[in-house]
């Protein structure tokens, strides 16, 4: 009965001790799970809007999140764009970012509305999934129309680009403020000059006629106003036929120095060199043999 007795104490002492020790390792496993299930990480939203000369406004949303040191893309994230003040937002759509990140929503002038000091105000609100937490990001540009007219006078090709402040409801002139004219090319826009505007809210750039247009050589010139303080991002385009002419037909290349297939003389001429170099070659080694051939004879 004794020796029962003692196994028991024994035991009940054992499990006193072990419990602690047990206890504390649940907590640990625990706390680290609910660390490792509290890791989130907070978006960078990059947030533009471009006014057009139609008067519709063009706005993307770029979404990336910093994950273990590096800015990662954020495709498949649900972007929602609105216009107006908290109180009186108006919702413009919802876009899928695709997957480089982007999210993109062309407005209709009919869509768009500004408070009393005649601005526009948006917002791009991401809708955060797993480990990615919500966010959103504000713009406010004044509305504002940027105008871009071709002039040809002669030989000289110009355009006269002009800024309208639409804020007020009247189109105001913009004077002394910094537009940029460009030619539109495959995959971005070559700068053609920059001009200030004047007290009509105009400026004049001219246009090279060199440049390389398409099968009918037509380019497309592009009014920039870029990152203004009050305005944002303004932009107007028109074409012209004041390009060369360049085929986009895929055509037999003529043979020339700068083309696959170079000119004959070219081939003609390594051939014979070739041919010579290697008939050299060719007779020394017969010769060689030949020699070979005649050695017995000439020590007999």
């Amino acid at each position: 009965m004794r020796k029962i007795i003692q196994l028991l104490t024994f035991s009940f002492l054992a499990l006193i001790i072990s419990a602690p020790g047990k206890l504390m390792a649940q907590a640990d496993s625990l706390a680290k799970k609910e660390v490792k299930e509290k890791t989130t990480y907070a978006p960078l939203i990059s947030f533009i809007s471009v006014q057009k000369s139609d008067n519709s406004v063009y706005l993307k949303a770029t979404v990336q999140a910093k994950v273990s040191g590096t800015l990662t893309k954020l495709p498949g994230f649900k972007i929602e764009f609105t216009v107006g003040s908290d109180s009186t937002a108006k919702k413009l759509g919802d876009v899928i970012t695709n997957s480089k990140g982007v999210a993109i929503l062309n407005c209709k002038p009919d869509q768009l509305t500004t408070d009393k000091e005649g601005k526009l105000n948006f917002k791009a609100s991401l809708t955060g999934k797993d480990s990615i937490e919500s966010a959103e990001e504000l713009v406010s540009v004044k509305r504002a129309r940027l105008e871009i007219t071709p002039v040809k006078e002669d030989s000289l090709l110009t355009v006269k680009v002009k800024l309208i402040d639409l804020g007020t409801g009247k189109e105001t002139a913009v004077p002394e403020t910094d537009l940029g004219v460009f030619v539109k090319r495959m995959f971005s826009s070559l700068k053609l000059g920059e001009g200030k505007t004047d007290e009509a809210g105009e400026a004049t750039i001219e246009i090279p006629n060199n440049l390389p247009g398409d099968a009918q050589g037509n380019i497309t010139l592009l009014a920039k106003l870029d990152e203004n303080e009050v305005y944002g991002n303004l932009e107007a385009a028109v074409t012209q036929p004041w390009g060369t002419p360049v085929s986009d037909e895929l055509k037999a290349m003529p043979r020339a120095l700068w083309s696959t297939l170079p000119p004959l003389w070219m081939p003609i001429t390594f051939l014979i060199l070739m041919t010579a170099v290697w008939g050299h070659y060719i007779v020394i080694i017969f010769e060689l043999f030949r020699l070979r051939k005649e050695e017995p004879k000439n020590a007999s």
